[in-house]
């Protein structure tokens, strides 16, 4: 359920409640990862062993100003030096890196491409709901949860959809509560609503989520960190699928600067994902979890005349988690060459990104084929299914 803004009222997070559920043991569960901005796939996982890559990336192939050199991972790739918790849980087989990946879409549109990767369709808004909306009638026991003020365009759809973010707001006195109480009495989505947001705040399971406090408030690492923290404690507590974001990966300038801005979005990332798997160790979680870390469009390969980046096509998108065969790097490599790249500009897309998405679904969450054939991820039946599960 999504609140709107008289439900804000009755709770001291922005929090659409989400109650503790009665789950299986071994229910999987799947984190999507939306990076908006368009992350440089070739930044974050570089190709050291490509010989064109030295030349083709000029400054932003050099790795001098960070004190340490590219992380290797198997074959021609490596790992930015900003990323070593997601080098250690490559190297304990939780990480699989695909690079060289992308969408249909090969347009340059933030907007247009952001709606693709969230409708799982082919063109922008050709699609109302999201693909993982749509997959969620098909899970069982499924509930959602976006760490978000306002539930993302991948989860908006028939089902029903919590959300969470912090405030700062004090929580409603009793007072409040019991005139909110009387006034909403004949209205049953409203006081259904109220009911859930009390029962809540009583469960003394709950009581450690802390719903008033504000992890934002340190600023954005913190910020991603915490909400990486509460994504975790409700796929502990009965969520079985959750939504984060991290914005600002645009990356047009100063891209290769130390404490530039992309620079710190890979600390914030790396920092996110450790912040995730660590809240998930509780029990078996972890184990029975995947994580899809993904972006809209990569960048150009060559350096622009303000030492950045511009819009691009390929890139390269991380799965994550206990139930990933991870240690490895998943690739058709196209190679960096101009005359090998999209257009002369871009790494090109030899994976589509929805075949991730697709093989996470069918082997993971189990949903039935014929739905992601028809419903879910309408025109991706000739997708390949990736050797992404443990």
């Amino acid at each position: 359920m999504h609140f709107n803004r008289r439900q804000w009222l009755l709770a001291g997070a922005s929090l659409a409640v989400v109650p503790t559920l009665a789950i299986a043991a071994d229910a999987p569960r799947f984190v999507f990862v939306i990076l908006r901005g368009g992350l440089d796939g070739l930044t974050a996982v570089p190709v050291p062993g490509d010989p064109a890559f030295a030349e083709a990336r000029g400054p932003l192939g050099r790795f001098e100003a960070f004190d340490a050199a590219p992380r290797p991972l198997d074959g021609p790739f490596a790992l930015h030096p900003l990323l070593p918790q997601l080098h250690a849980m490559h190297g304990r087989g939780e990480l699989l890196v695909v690079h060289a990946t992308g969408l249909p879409y090969r347009e340059r549109s933030h907007f247009d491409a952001q709606n693709v990767l969230e409708h799982g369709g082919v063109k922008p808004h050709e699609l109302a709901t999201g693909w993982l909306a749509r997959a969620l009638p098909h899970i069982a026991g499924s509930r959602a949860v976006a760490l978000d003020t306002a539930v993302p365009l991948v989860l908006r759809g028939a089902a029903s959809v919590d959300t969470w973010a912090p405030s700062t707001l004090p929580s409603p006195d009793a007072d409040l509560v019991a005139r909110l109480s009387t006034m909403w009495q004949g209205d049953a989505a409203l006081a259904g609503a109220l009911a859930r947001a009390r029962g809540l705040r009583d469960d003394p399971d709950m009581a450690g989520m802390s719903l008033g406090a504000a992890p934002g408030a340190g600023g954005g690492r913190r910020a991603a960190i915490a909400l990486a923290g509460k994504a975790a404690e409700f796929l502990q507590r009965g969520s079985t699928v959750a939504v984060l974001e991290i914005g600002g990966w645009d990356s047009h300038a100063n891209q290769g600067a130390p404490n530039g801005a992309t620079s710190n979005n890979l600390r914030t990332l790396d920092a996110t994902l450790d912040a995730l798997r660590s809240g998930l160790q509780e029990g078996s979680t972890w184990a029975r979890t995947v994580v899809v870390v993904a972006t809209e469009f990569g960048r150009e390969v060559a350096v622009n005349g303000t030492l950045g980046t511009d819009h691009g096509t390929g890139g390269a998108a991380f799965v994550l988690g206990g139930a990933v065969r991870g240690g490895r790097v998943l690739a058709d490599w196209p190679g960096l060459a101009r005359a090998q790249r999209f257009e002369g500009r871009d790494l090109r897309v030899t994976t589509d990104l929805r075949a991730v998405f697709r093989t996470v679904l069918a082997e993971h969450l189990r949903v039935p084929r014929a739905a992601l054939d028809g419903s879910v991820l309408p025109g991706s039946a000739g997708l390949p299914t990736l050797p992404l599960l443990g």
